[in-house]
């Protein structure tokens, strides 16, 4: 059972099953190439404290409050173009746009729960946050609606989008509806 605490282990003892089990197989981190992976092996085989990491996105969770939560740093990547979709390699990342006209950002329901986009609007264009497919929950700035935008509502300025729950998510920084 995760969560059991350190055990120090003599040389030449017998190790049981279950410590097997408790000491070293639940609480050493498991490795996957995506969540679905992991939720496909697991099944509803997880307790809290499991460790696992994504090699598709390069993310460490941990299993926690009835879900997996990513604990990575945040990587930086940039965008010029005048859309953008956010993809499932963009939770807990950091996205740059820095284009003279308006920029787009549209975020389906693609990220764990407990995950993030962060957008930081460096160019003099406004950048657009708006829900995407499967989104059924938009909300942000005192307002809701999966048709509302926000909008990043200074260069330099930026923004989070955190999924919170089943097809939920919450934008926050300094925008506008």
């Amino acid at each position: 059972m995760a969560g059991a605490g350190w055990r120090t282990f003599s040389a030449l003892s017998t190790l049981t099953a279950a410590q097997v089990q408790t000491y070293l197989q639940d609480q050493a981190v498991q490795v996957y190439a995506t969540s679905g992976a992991r939720s496909s092996a697991l099944g509803t085989s997880v307790s809290a404290g499991m460790v696992s990491f994504l090699t598709g996105t390069e993310s460490l969770d941990v299993y926690t409050h009835g879900t997996w939560v990513g604990l990575n740093y945040s990587t930086i990547s940039n965008a010029t173009a005048t859309t953008y979709t956010v993809t499932a390699n963009d939770g807990n990342t950091t996205i740059n746009f820095s284009n003279a006209s308006a920029q787009t950002v549209t975020v389906p329901d693609i990220l764990d729960i407990g995950e993030r986009v962060d957008v930081i609007r460096d160019g003099a264009g406004t950048v657009i946050l708006a829900a995407g497919t499967g989104v059924s929950t938009w909300a942000g700035a005192g307002t809701a609606g999966t048709a509302v935008t926000f909008k990043i509502n200074t260069q330099y300025g930026g923004a989070s989008v955190m999924k919170v729950a089943a097809n939920s998510y919450r934008v926050i920084g300094s925008i506008i509806p």
